[in-house]
């Protein structure tokens, strides 16, 4: 995984399990690395790591069993809140970007349909 200097990388590793929850790569009760096995595959501190699945487990993404490992325990509803909480932040982002380079809600929407039509094909 590359990391970025723009968000802690914590919340980064967070991310990546959301966008792999919200693309169906990972399924409720799939087991997850260990945080010792995770950072080392991610080449990061284990506390890094650490606090992303506290996190997850305070988001009631993932569950840890003691001794048995962490597992995905996320519920539909939950699933459907973080993706559209996710879309969301994108669309913000790309709303303040484009009015940053001087668009208009109406261009933006326009621009919008016109790159979905042009993808379609």
């Amino acid at each position: 995984m590359d990391f970025n200097a723009t968000q802690p990388i914590y919340q980064q590793i967070i991310d990546d399990f959301r966008k792999r929850l919200i693309r169906g790569e990972l399924q409720k009760g799939d087991r997850i690395p260990s945080q010792r096995e995770y950072a080392e595959m991610a080449r990061v501190n284990p506390n890094t790591v650490q606090r992303a699945y506290r996190g997850m487990e305070n988001m009631e993404i993932v569950q840890t069993l003691r001794g048995q490992g962490t597992y995905i325990c996320i519920s539909p509803e939950r699933l459907a809140q973080i993706k559209h909480e996710m879309a969301g932040g994108v669309l913000s982002y790309f709303i303040e970007e484009m009015k940053s380079l001087g668009y208009s809600g109406v261009d933006m929407v326009q621009l919008l349909q016109e790159k979905i039509k042009e993808d379609e094909i």
